[in-house]
Formats: structure tokens, C-alpha cells, sequence
């Protein structure tokens, strides 16, 4: 790998290249100004970075240390809070404030609605997801089971009419309930027209022309007032689309010549430079910033078949509108996009320093994901993603409010290399790790006047309860983890105290991931309890969830919800502190065979796909056949559950090397015909059977439980070995 010594760091050459001729020209940010503005700050920062390490180890020693003391009481959680205090563990809280973000974009400060989150490296999903900001209600509904199928279950190929007749009147009485007409139905509408800036509807069998009930909902409308091509109308500050074309299939068989119902979806998504990519060298890192440069400059393009012809896909353009008052409305044609970095516990050998160690990733992904972003500050791009001059950039993994502030320190200097004002670089919290949940009013603190997300990441942090009391005896199954005490109460402070810190008109307060992306219906029925608890954001795993989970915004006011919570007390810090330990150890010898089958088979399957192939997130199928969308978070969880479960006897190192071999069978015939799967039933010295056992039986040990030093370590032998023709393939991951 050769290398140019640049001040005290050490730039891989391609790296060098990709930035300086890439990334950097049209920002106004010379190239030898960036890469010694970096070398300083890699000297500033990553000395701090390892004391933050290094204090995490001190914590969980100290945790360890309390946990197996003689006579531990683990249901004595006032006792434990004490010894907590005194370590450091549990922070000082902060006085009553509230946050002074400032620059603040719309879709993140006042409206409420979906947030996607895509793996950057991935072309076409990235696509996809920025321009999943519209979504098709028919398409929608009409491809899932949100709608219940008939008898004869989802249609096959080609248009059903009776299906399509179903799903028409669905989101014709969906009108209903979110634009009610003064009267009649919007089923019964036969045309719309537009007079003096005010919406009618002509209805069968009422003679004169009805409007909306809150007339104020008519935002907009394309074509002319007699005959409009489009009617936006608003709700919560949300946008759907009334889409007229007579002449399309659909629109030729409606009353109204309306064609499709098009809803405002996806306000914003994470472009995900983490959990969800496979990124271990230099050649992958370049790949994540280049997408995220094409985004930013609005030139990333992705082709595809479908349909017997290559299709490309590009950001797609604002929407235009003429107001009721005749006046311009320009809606923006695509999600809002934030980044997220890696966490402080990641290096890279893209870059060393002075001694040729590999520097912390996080301060690689601070300076170079900010720089590509000037490019939208700059105006260099045609398509626009902040409105208000700012950048986003989501940090996960972050442990307290100390390494909170080690982030805004980082950005700070970040702001001043690249000559921005102060803040101008904001930041999501991922509320995903046990000390920052417990702290969480001192981690607002330490970013408040940057702070616009919070969220509970409740995959990762179901992973760090486990590490946390690893030592203290066997966790509950995880399928009863979220009835246990901690989770509930970790729900509600996270809105609660993101409330009495003065999120509310500043900042997303967010809910984790819908992690079935073929079970709609069951997702239309749950996760409306996310804004319903205060939350202005939810996590969804494709375009189409988002553009159904949108509907739960426009049925709850989450401002509403808010106001009404905002002098709601957080839940006590003692029930997010209860450890979810098995109260007496009863399960059976097919109950325990059946969790850690479970537990494996969801192991392999992911982990042959990210080390084999370097697919950082899919949807893989469960044990039951049931696909699930998969990423380091959830892989967290099930290696630490059986490392748990390993350590207190619960399960043997043989019963877990005998579940591995049925297992590696049901992946195998799980991904029959998928291209470049290479079988791990065949290959069980291979690098994804191995670093799958890694991870087992490694579990107590690695740090917080994290997966990726194994995951990374694996993927670069899995490298390797295609390169010298051995047979692991490496998939393109721009593709499809």
C-alpha cells in the first residue's frame, strides 16, 4: 500500500487521489490545507479517542468487579446506582436547560414523519431511499399486505382489477379521514377543480360542488384550475398528492381520472457510512465517501434491469406547484439526508500516523463527509439538501456525555479546517449504548447547540444490557427481553427527557427500526404506538414502509403529543437499571435447543453474506423463513446472548458447535441459487463460519460486545483469498 507522508499522518495514495481531485475542487478548500488541517487533528484527537477507550475498559472492569462481589444482590438496584456514582459510570446531571440549535431544516425540526436509513455503498438503495421523500399509496398498499390479500393470497403478475378496485377504495377512505370533504366521500368524487383559490369536489348525487372541510388543507396544484394534472393537499405539515391523468390505465377507470395518490413519505434518511455497510480498507472507504459525494453533488446514478430494459436512476427534482393564492410552491423532491459516521471505537489504515498505526475512523469520516458536504453549502450540486446552510452527521456508539463532548469538540475543529461558522455541523445522538441512555441529559448537554436527533436504537442497546451484566448470571430469552423493565423505561426517558430538554421545534426525537419488511399489516398496527409515545421520527426498512408509515402522522399530531408529555417525569432511573436476568433458570432442554438455533441460524446467515460478500445489510431469512433486515445491531445482539448464555452453563460449547453445523444446512438451503453464496456447510474453515464462532464464543470478551473487529478481520482474509484466486467472491456492491 503505498503511502504520502503528509505533516504527522500517513495518506494511502488513493486515497490522496480520490480527495484532492474528487471531493475537494469547488469546495474552496485547497488540498494541502485539508490533509495538514487532518494531520492536526488526528494528533489533537486520537490521543483522546484511546483515553476514551481505555476509561470504557475501566468501567466495564469496574462493573464486573460489582457484579461478582460476594453477596451481589442483583434486585438491590439503589445499591448498585451508589457504587455506579462513584465510578463515573452515572454522570453528574446537568441543570435544567434547554438546547439552542440553531439552522434548523423543516423536516427535522417541525414536521414529523418516516426516516430511512441506507447503506451508502450501495448506488441504487442510496437512490432509492433519497428519492423515497413521494411514495405511491396505490403501489403501497396494492404490493402488500397492508391491504389484507383474497383467498387466493398476493396478486400474480400483471394488474388484478378486483385487487386494484380494493386498494382504490382503501386510500379513497384514507382522503376521508386525514382531507375530509364537508360532506359525501372522496370516493364518490367524479372531478376537482379549483375556484377564487379554494378546492371543490363534484360528488354523485349531491348537486353542488362540496370543498374540504378545513379548507386550509388545499396546499397547491398543477395545470389549471379547471382541469388540474395535480392537488397537493396538507396535513401536519405533511403533502399528498391527488395525481390526474384520464388517459393512464388507472385514471382511464376512475371517476375522477385520478391516476395514483401520491404521499409525502420518507422526510429523511441516514446515508449510513456504519452498521448497515461492509467497509474494511481503503478501496471500500472510498466507495462509501464517493457515494455520499454524488448525493451531495447531485450526479450519483445507478442502472439496473427491470423489466427487460436498463433503467438509471437519479436524485430526482423538486415538485412545483401553483398555491391557492397563485403564488409558487416549491416542495422538495427528496428526503432530507444526514450521515452517520462510525463510532470512536473504529480505526482505519487509510490513513496512520507518524508510527504507521491506523488512525480513529470516526475522525477520517468527521473531516471527509463534511468536506463533500460543502458541496451542497457551495450551490455545486442542481438538486438541494439543506435549505438552511446546514450538515448532518448522526454519531452512534457514543458512551456518556464525555465522548458526546469528544464529538463536539472533533466537529468544532472539523468547522474551523474547512472555514465554517460554529455549528454549522449538527449532530443525531444515537441513544444506543447503556451509559448514554443512563446519562442521556448530560450527552444533550455536551452537543446542545448542535444537537437535531436522538433516538433509541434498541437493537444496539439490547446488545450492551447483555454485555453490561454478562458476569451477573443468564439473561432472560430474547424474545422476552422487550417485556423487561429496562426497555420500557428506556422508551419513555428517551422522550421525556429529549422533551425537558427542548427538543420539541429543534430537534427529532426518534424510535427504532421496523425490522419485517414483508409484514406490513402487523407494522401498520404497531408502530403507530411511536408517535403516539412522542416520538417524531421512526425507523422503517424500505421506501414503500415509509410511504404506509407516514399515514400514522397524519392520524396522531405528534406535536400535540408532545406538548401534552413535555411535563411528564422520565421513568426512574432504578427501572432502566434492572438487570434482565433469568429469575429462576426453567426452560427446558427443547426450549434451550430452540433459542440457541434461533440465536446461530441468525449469526450465519448474516455473517456469511457480510464476510463472503461484503453486504453489510439485507434481508435475511429467520429461522422461521421470515426475512428480517439484518445489520450489525441485531448480529450484536444474538452472539451476545449466546456468549451469555455459554458463560453461566445454560448451553455447552458442544450443544452451540452441534446447533452450528444444523444451522450452516438451513442457511445453505435459505440461499440456494443466490449468486456468488459460497455454502458454509462445506466451507466450515472458511472465513465466515469461523469469524461466526469467533463472535460466539468470543462474546464475553470482546469490548461492549461490538462485532466489527471479528467482522472486519474475517472480510479482509475473505479479501484476500479472492484476490489470490481461492474462491470467496467479492460482490460489486453499487449493484442491485
Amino acid at each position: 500500500m503505498s503511502r504520502r507522508t503528509i505533516g504527522q499522518i500517513q495518506v494511502d495514495h488513493a486515497l490522496d487521489a480520490f480527495v484532492t481531485n474528487e471531493v475537494l475542487p469547488g469546495t474552496g478548500i485547497a488540498a494541502d490545507r485539508f490533509w495538514a488541517g487532518l494531520s492536526d487533528i488526528v494528533s489533537q484527537f486520537a490521543p483522546k479517542v484511546l483515553s476514551a477507550l481505555a476509561r470504557r475498559r475501566l468501567m466495564q472492569q469496574a462493573v464486573d468487579q460489582l457484579l461478582t462481589a460476594p453477596g451481589f444482590d442483583a434486585a438491590d438496584v439503589e445499591g448498585q446506582i451508589r457504587v455506579l456514582r462513584t465510578t463515573g459510570y452515572l454522570e453528574p446531571q446537568p441543570s435544567h436547560f434547554e438546547i439552542t440549535t440553531r439552522d434548523v431544516d423543516a423536516e427535522i425540526a417541525h414536521v414529523a414523519g418516516p426516516q430511512l436509513v441506507v447503506p451508502v455503498t450501495n448506488a441504487r438503495y442510496a437512490l432509492n431511499a433519497a428519492n423515497a421523500r413521494w411514495g405511491s399509496l396505490y403501489d403501497a398498499f396494492y404490493g402488500t399486505d397492508a391491504e389484507p390479500y383474497g383467498p387466493s393470497g398476493a396478486p400474480a403478475r400483471g394488474y388484478d382489477e378486483q385487487r386494484g378496485a380494493q386498494v382504490i377504495r382503501r386510500v379513497r377512505l384514507l382522503l376521508d379521514e386525514i382531507t375530509p370533504l364537508t360532506q359525501g366521500s372522496h370516493a364518490d368524487a367524479t372531478r376537482y377543480h379549483i375556484a377564487d383559490g379554494r378546492l371543490f369536489a363534484t360528488l354523485e348525487g349531491v348537486a353542488e360542488p362540496v370543498e374540504l372541510r378545513r379548507p386550509a388543507q388545499f396546499a397547491g396544484f398543477q395545470g389549471t384550475g379547471d382541469a388540474p394534472e395535480a392537488i397537493v393537499l396538507r396535513n401536519h405539515g405533511l403533502h399528498i398528492e391527488l395525481r390526474f391523468d384520464p388517459t393512464a390505465p388507472i385514471g382511464s377507470r376512475d371517476k375522477a381520472g385520478i391516476a395514483d395518490v401520491i404521499a409525502e413519505s420518507a422526510l429523511t434518511t441516514i446515508m449510513d457510512c456504519e452498521d448497515s455497510v461492509s467497509a474494511v480498507d481503503v478501496e471500500d472507504k472510498i466507495l462509501v465517501y464517493r457515494n455520499w459525494l454524488g448525493l451531495m453533488k447531485g450526479t450519483l446514478a445507478a442502472s439496473f434491469p427491470k423489466g427487460g430494459r436498463m433503467v438509471e436512476r437519479q436524485l430526482a427534482p423538486d415538485r412545483r406547484y401553483t398555491a391557492p393564492d397563485g403564488s409558487s410552491l416549491v416542495l422538495s423532491g427528496r428526503s432530507l439526508m444526514l450521515v452517520r459516521n462510525v463510532g470512536h471505537h473504529m480505526f482505519t489504515d487509510a490513513v496512520t500516523d507518524s508510527t504507521g498505526h491506523a488512525i480513529p475512523e470516526g475522525v477520517l469520516d468527521a473531516a471527509i463527509t463534511a468536506a463533500i458536504a460543502l458541496h451542497d453549502l457551495r450551490g455545486n450540486s442542481p438538486t438541494v439538501n439543506s435549505r438552511t446552510g446546514s450538515i448532518y452527521i448522526v454519531k452512534p456508539k457514543m458512551h456518556g456525555g464525555e465522548e458526546v463532548a469528544l464529538s463536539n469538540a472533533l466537529f468544532d475543529r472539523v468547522e474551523q479546517m474547512l472555514d465554517l461558522p460554529p455549528n454549522t455541523i449538527k449532530m443525531g445522538i444515537m441513544d444506543e449504548e447503556r451509559r448514554t441512555s443512563a446519562n442521556l441529559a448530560s450527552c444533550i448537554h455536551a452537543a446542545r447547540n448542535r444537537v437535531v436527533f436522538i433516538n433509541t436504537g434498541f437493537l444496539d442497546r439490547t446488545g450492551d444490557e447483555i454485555h453490561y451484566c454478562m458476569q451477573a448470571g443468564p439473561v432472560v430469552r430474547k424474545g422476552e427481553m422487550r417485556a423487561e423493565p429496562w426497555m420500557s423505561a428506556y422508551e419513555q426517558r428517551n422522550v421525556a427527557i429529549g422533551l425537558a430538554c427542548g427538543l420539541k421545534g429543534r430537534a427529532q426525537i426518534g424510535k427504532g427500526m421496523w425490522a419485517m419488511p414483508d409484514r406490513m399489516a402487523d407494522m401498520m398496527e404497531q408502530k403507530i404506538a411511536h408517535p403516539r409515545a412522542g416520538a417524531n421520527t421512526a425507523w422503517v426498512p424500505s421506501p414503500t414502509a415509509a410511504t404506509l408509515h407516514v399515514l400514522h402522522y397524519h392520524y396522531v399530531d405528534v406535536r400535540a403529543v408532545q406538548t401534552r408529555l413535555e411535563t411528564t417525569p422520565p421513568a426512574a432511573l432504578e427501572s432502566l437499571l434492572t438487570l434482565p436476568l433469568a429469575r429462576q433458570i426453567t426452560w427446558s432442554a427443547a426450549e434451550r435447543r430452540a433459542e440457541l438455533d434461533n440465536n446461530l441460524q441468525g449469526i450465519l446467515g448474516y455473517v456469511v453474506r457480510w464476510v463472503d460478500m461484503g453486504i453489510g445489510c439485507s434481508k435475511v431469512p429467520d429461522i422461521n423463513d421470515v426475512g428480517l433486515m439484518e445489520d450489525r445491531a441485531t448480529l450484536r445482539i444474538s452472539s451476545q446472548h449466546v456468549a451469555n448464555w455459554l458463560r453461566h452453563g445454560v448451553i455447552s460449547e458442544e450443544d452451540v458447535r452441534t446447533s452450528m453445523t444444523r444451522m450452516a444446512a438451513i442457511v445453505d438451503a435459505q440461499n440456494q441459487g443466490e449468486e456468488g453464496y459460497r455454502p458454509l456447510a462445506e466451507n466450515p474453515d472458511g472465513p465466515a463460519y469461523r469469524a461466526a464462532a469467533e463472535l460466539v464464543f468470543t462474546g464475553a470478551t470482546q469490548p461492549n460486545g461490538y462485532t466489527e473487529p471479528t467482522l472486519h478481520r474475517w472480510r479482509r482474509v475473505a479479501k484476500a483469498q479472492a484476490a489470490q484466486g481461492q474462491g470467496t467472491p467479492v460482490l460489486e456492491q453499487t449493484g442491485a
